[in-house]
């Protein structure tokens, strides 16, 4: 008779799985030696009757274990692959938005290669800082520049009542001024892509779970 369990029971189980496998392969022994004038194998220190039906039921044990494991694992995958969740970004499956959760946490199989949106959000963010300092730099050599020339035009200690000849320095500085070329706003489509990866892990986090304390699968 089949086991019917919940998404969560059966990934607790498929974990513990794990630990007793691993554990009882640490702790297992298949081969051991022994003197034909002795009765007992030498690191068990069992006979070799009883070594053999213990290695036997150990092996056993392990193959059961791991075959219990795939049918629970390959229960999860499937029922993973047809339970839908709904997030404010769309509909996934659950093997979608796991897979989906992976990507936007840096991991996976391309270990954060495949995360674009903090790649995009980083390269934005890098050249709008490094414009901004540049503009800033440029802009103050350019006053720096434009008070010499105020002070070349009117010397350092008379006043010119014409001010026309300061109209130059004026025109100058309004030509020579150093300004950003931002045809996206990259400051709010940086927002925008952290908030929509932030709101999405949280949404896909939540439903996930949902998904798994509320459907059953059978084993």
């Amino acid at each position: 008779m089949a086991d019917r369990m919940l998404v969560t029971q059966a990934l607790d189980e498929r974990d513990l799985i794990v630990k007793k496998i691993q554990d009882k392969i640490r702790k297992a022994s298949f081969v051991d030696t022994i003197k034909p004038n002795e009765e007992k194998v030498l690191a068990a220190r069992v006979s070799r009757d009883e070594y053999a039906k213990d290695a036997e039921g150990t092996y056993q044990q392990i193959m059961d274990l791991i075959n219990r494991f795939m049918k629970i694992d390959a229960a999860i995958v499937a029922s993973n692959a047809q339970t839908k969740i709904t997030t404010s970004y769309g509909e996934f499956t659950v093997a979608g938005a796991i897979s989906l959760r992976s990507r936007l946490r840096g991991g996976g199989a391309y270990y954060g290669e495949a995360d674009f949106e903090t790649a995009l959000s980083q390269k934005m963010e890098s050249e709008l800082e490094k414009c901004l300092d540049l503009a800033k730099t440029k802009n103050k050599q350019l006053q720096t520049t434009a008070e010499n020339m105020r002070l070349s035009i009117l010397g350092k200690d008379t006043k010119v009542k014409d001010e026309k000849p300061l109209e130059v320095v004026d025109t100058y500085v309004r030509e020579n001024t150093t300004e950003l070329v931002d045809p996206l706003d990259v400051q709010k489509k940086i927002n925008d892509l952290q908030d929509k990866k932030s709101i999405l892990l949280k949404e896909l986090e939540t439903q996930i779970k949902v998904s798994n304390a509320t459907t059953f699968i059978e084993i």
